[in-house]
């Protein structure tokens, strides 16, 4: 039955890693609903710079408090603020006895406080964090992309604050990866939040073996026939006794055998087995 055939084989293609280099794409696509300019938070670095006044040029880390030192002025209530606001609010702060218009400038040289976390079938799955108003593709860029193991579908789930409610409820996103990474839709490249948490399961396969050119495993893509699998794994070979293709299948009784129609359709972990014809 199993004529020699490993569940866990792999075909050549499915090797590769999925579409290696296409996250170089993020920087030349146009980001769409961006979000609003990155807000400071605990952890990130702070360059604070004062024209006319390099001895007040300062790296400082905004604390747990969500605060932040800098000279002459003391310690500055930062968190949930832009850059410019920042600039703004030392600008203030500093032409109050110190310095006439002076002209402040803040740079953010380590992203901290805005993380997400990545699950499944990412190369490198854990926290990653967000640089700025980071978009999908560069976090994923960022957890050294998606395996060739990846399903067609990609789940960010996001917890939101319900109009005229006070507690956060949980969304989910869906983003259709051939959308995203092959079409290069500029819609699906959506901005990514702090606290979000980005799934990608695992795809499913079918197994192809038997008289057929190349055996091996062959991810399951919607309405995938056998006729469609047996064309994946390369189309018959001269001995094969089409008439008596069968699909193995799991079920709750154990492996069962059914016969192979060309139009039916295939299911997860289903074994296609093409035997050889004895005319």
């Amino acid at each position: 039955m199993s004529a020699g055939f490993n569940r866990m084989s792999l075909s050549y293609g499915m090797k590769i890693v999925f579409l290696t280099g296409v996250f170089l794409l993020s920087y030349f696509i146009p980001l769409t609903g961006y979000a609003q300019e990155y807000m400071i938070g605990e952890g990130d670095l702070l360059k604070i710079k004062v024209y006319d006044n390099p001895d007040l040029t300062t790296e400082t880390r905004v604390s747990g408090e969500g605060k932040i030192t800098f000279p002459l002025i003391g310690e500055v209530e930062v968190n949930g603020l832009t850059a410019m606001e920042i600039e703004k609010k030392i600008a203030v702060s500093l032409e109050n006895g110190y310095i006439k218009k002076p002209q402040v400038a803040v740079f953010i040289v380590e992203y901290k406080s805005k993380k997400v976390t990545v699950l499944g079938e990412f190369t490198k799955p854990g926290l990653v964090e967000l640089r700025g108003n980071a978009t999908l593709m560069e976090v994923i860029s960022s957890a050294g992309g998606i395996t060739a193991n990846a399903g067609d579908m990609l789940y960010i789930q996001r917890k939101i604050l319900k109009t005229g409610n006070e507690k956060k409820e949980d969304i989910t996103l869906t983003v259709y990866l051939t959308k995203l990474l092959e079409q290069g839709d500029v819609t699906a490249n959506i901005v990514v939040l702090d606290g979000d948490s980005i799934y990608v399961p695992r795809a499913a396969f079918v197994f192809v073996n038997g008289e057929v050119k190349t055996p091996g495993a062959y991810k399951i893509t919607k309405g995938l026939t056998v006729l469609r699998a047996i064309t994946l794994a390369g189309g018959f070979t001269q001995k094969a006794w089409k008439g008596k293709t069968k699909i193995i299948r799991k079920s709750d009784k154990g492996e069962v055998t059914i016969s192979g129609n060309m139009e039916d359709l295939v299911m997860p972990d289903d074994i296609v087995f093409v035997p050889e014809s004895f005319f």
